[in-house]
């Protein structure tokens, strides 16, 4: 995904291009002309539903508003986090056979996905809330401090952990067992645009 000012210029090459001005943007996505100004000034960024329509009402297709949009072949990268080794393998495969198009890579400790996502662009991480020797919860703290825009998913057998989960501005929460009908659900509502990533 493009940073944020690389983001605001393309918005604002792609609206001039199109003859339109802010307030006009505005109108069109429903929105005020601030918010227009904020995300072509880079300090906000549209959800991934708001950006689909903004690509819509700008006639373009959504990764062209991302960085290197020229690369789409480029895989999302996702990291998925669970201390059972049974539970992780299968995690891994549902994932997978969802997302052909993503490379996924697997963890059973939190240090080694903090230390992976140290140096690599997560996209998307699905993580275990109850971890030995560590919480998802404040795991995913960790990896948005890697990287911002990184979605995080919950995996849990409790449901008790959901207000605390949402306080993050998780992308999601999904109940164990997780079937690929319940996470091609729930990857409908990422938090973050994902290039390269087709639900």
């Amino acid at each position: 995904m493009a940073d944020n000012s690389e983001f605001g210029k393309k918005l604002r090459e792609l609206r001039l291009k199109k003859d339109l001005t802010r307030q006009q943007l505005a109108d069109m996505m429903y929105v005020s002309p601030p918010t227009i100004s904020r995300w072509e000034t880079g300090d906000r960024l549209p959800d991934l539903t708001t950006l689909a329509r903004l690509a819509d009402c700008l006639g373009v297709h959504p990764y062209e508003l991302l960085e290197n949009a020229g690369e789409p072949n480029q895989k999302p990268l996702i990291i998925v986090v669970e201390d059972e080794l049974i539970l992780l393998s299968a995690c891994v495969r549902i994932v997978s056979k969802a997302l052909p198009q993503a490379e996924v890579k697997g963890f059973q400790k939190a240090s080694e996905a903090v230390s992976f996502a140290s140096s690599n662009d997560v996209d998307l991480a699905f993580l275990d809330i109850e971890l030995r020797g560590a919480n998802g919860i404040e795991l995913a703290g960790q990896l948005q401090s890697c990287r911002r825009r990184t979605n995080i998913v919950f995996l849990t057998s409790h449901a008790e952990y959901m207000d605390e989960a949402w306080k993050l501005h998780a992308s999601g929460f999904l109940l164990k067992p997780i079937t690929t009908d319940k996470l091609q659900e729930e990857l409908k509502n990422l938090r973050y645009p994902v290039r390269g990533l087709s639900i």
